[in-house]
This record gives C-alpha cells, structure tokens and sequence, in this order.
C-alpha cells in the first residue's frame, strides 16, 4: 500500500501533467458560445479519466513530429504510410539537407532512426488504440517561432546543417522535459520501463545537439539561445542557457527539467497566451487522441 504523503503528492502530479486532458462539457460549451463560465452554475471541474494508453498517445504525436522531421531532413521523406495509421493527417514542408560534415549526417541519421523505431515501438505496444499522425507543419510553424524568438522573420531548418541543428533544438528539449513529465504518471511498470527508457535516448540526443550548438558559437548559439527564451515564455518551465559551461538541461541537483502537458502544447502549439488552446504551430489541426487541448 502506497503511503500517504506519496500517494498525495502523486495525484498532484499526475493532475497537474494532465492538466492539458482537455476540458469538461460545461467549459467547453462556455468557450463554443463565446462566452465565460458562469462561477455560480460550474462550481467544479472534474480530473478527466486517464489512462497509460493516453499518456503514450500523447507521446506517439511526439514523435510522430520528431520522426517526419528528421528523417526529412536525411532522406527527403518522411514516414512511410504503414507507420502513420489510417487517415493520417498531411506533413506540410520539410527536405534533404546538404550536410558537409559526415559525423552531423551520421549523428541526424541515427537519431532519424531512433525516432522511426519510437513511432513503431509505441504504435505496437499501443495496438488498436495507437492514434493516427495529426497534420504537421514543419515549414510555417519554423517561421512563426522564429519571428516569436527574435531571430528573423522566417527560418528554414532544412537549408544547411547548421540551421538543421538549431532546429532539431526546438525539439530535443521538448522531447526531454515530457517524457520526464509523464513517465512517473504511467499506471503498469512496463509502460514506465519503456518511457523511461525512451526518455533516455532522447537525452542522448538532446546533449549531442546541445555539444554540437556550443561547438557552433554564433549566430547559432544565439539562435538556440532566443528559442529556449521562447519555449520559457509559451510553455513555462525551467530553461539552462547554453554556452561552454553550461551543457545539460538540469536544476541543481543534476536532475532534468521536466514539463506539464499544459506546457507542452502551448509550446509545440506555439501559443504562449494562458487558458485554453487546441491547435497551432507545428500541429495546425492538433494533436490526436485524448490529450490534445490545454486547460491554463
């Protein structure tokens, strides 16, 4: 039996993390007419249901955007059609890039890979209940968070590799900070033991992009820099500024920084703006599955 003091603050946890579950009826319903909730007829608002399979849902729509986007940028294409489910939204953007220095090729191959093999993986433990891959837009979306970050009015990540590694840093981090986020909340030990395991490889991921920015120096330590201010600002959460000393993404006692699903979507939804937001940025049409809408 969980003691009680552990099973308090898990049910925080677990809250707070799915904050972004949607909203109930009756607020929907305030938000479709335009309107406000009205305090004296909404006295609560009930914790949806949640289960493993809508945690893992809402990571598969990660990594369905991480996958289309790297494996674009090494080959051109994305995921094949019997990796992306049935009535799978379309991908607007993405293209080869003429990498010049092999070791990158070989380190965005890899991580192309990885993402792929995540898709399958979580699609296969998922089973009938595996969401299809929303629509993504891996061209305005670029544009919209580098006129949000303050470094230019447009941004192509695809057209050289350095750029490409500024991009997959809008990423990396994300990817980090929420699995860190939901994999405690994950009810069956295996469903934990994979997460965390995934968790771990986006990490690998995540410093190696991190190294090979630093290397870089400006413009695109900057670049890197602006959109870690910018994730701060639309999705909340603690960001480490990146330069030589500083390489990893953790609080002070070496422990990542992890993200709510709330902060998540307003961030992969490029929407810093509070309250309640389904759709934008990289995700033009939304998320697919259960957790798909912030709440704050």
């Amino acid at each position: 039996m969980k003691k009680l003091p552990r099973l308090f603050t898990e049910n925080l946890s677990r809250r707070g993390f799915l904050a972004g579950a949607g909203m109930t009826a009756a607020a929907a319903a305030a938000v479709g007419c335009g309107g406000s909730a009205d305090s004296s007829t909404v006295t609560s608002i009930p914790t949806p249901s949640i289960t493993d399979a809508d945690i893992l849902n809402f990571a598969l729509n990660l990594e369905y955007l991480e996958a289309e986007f790297y494996l674009r940028a090494v080959t051109g294409s994305g995921l094949s059609t019997t990796d992306t489910g049935s009535g799978a939204g379309d991908v607007t953007g993405g293209a080869a890039v003429s990498f010049k220095t092999p070791a990158i090729q070989q380190y965005a191959q890899e991580i192309a890979n990885h993402e792929q093999e995540h898709v399958r993986f979580l699609r296969k433990a998922l089973g009938s209940a595996a969401v299809s891959r929303p629509s993504i837009d891996l061209t305005n979306s670029f544009n919209a968070a580098a006129m949000a970050a303050g470094i230019g009015s447009a941004f192509n990540p695809f057209a050289d590799e350095n750029s490409f590694l500024v991009g997959a840093f809008v990423f990396e981090d994300v990817g980090v900070t929420a699995y860190h986020g939901a994999a405690g909340l994950l009810s069956d030990k295996n469903n934990l033991a994979a997460a965390a395991g995934i968790l771990a490889t986006e990490a690998y991921h995540a410093g190696t992009i991190r190294t090979l920015i630093t290397e870089l120096g400006d413009p695109y330590l900057t670049f890197a820099n602006k959109i870690s201010a910018l994730r701060a600002s639309a999705g909340g959460g603690a960001e480490t500024t990146l330069d030589g000393s500083h390489i990893v993404a953790a609080d002070s006692n070496s422990i990542s920084y992890d993200r709510t699903a709330d902060q998540v979507l307003h961030i992969v939804y490029l929407n810093p703006a509070s309250g309640f937001v389904s759709k934008g940025g990289f995700f033009p049409n939304g998320l697919n599955g259960t957790i798909k809408a912030s709440a704050s």
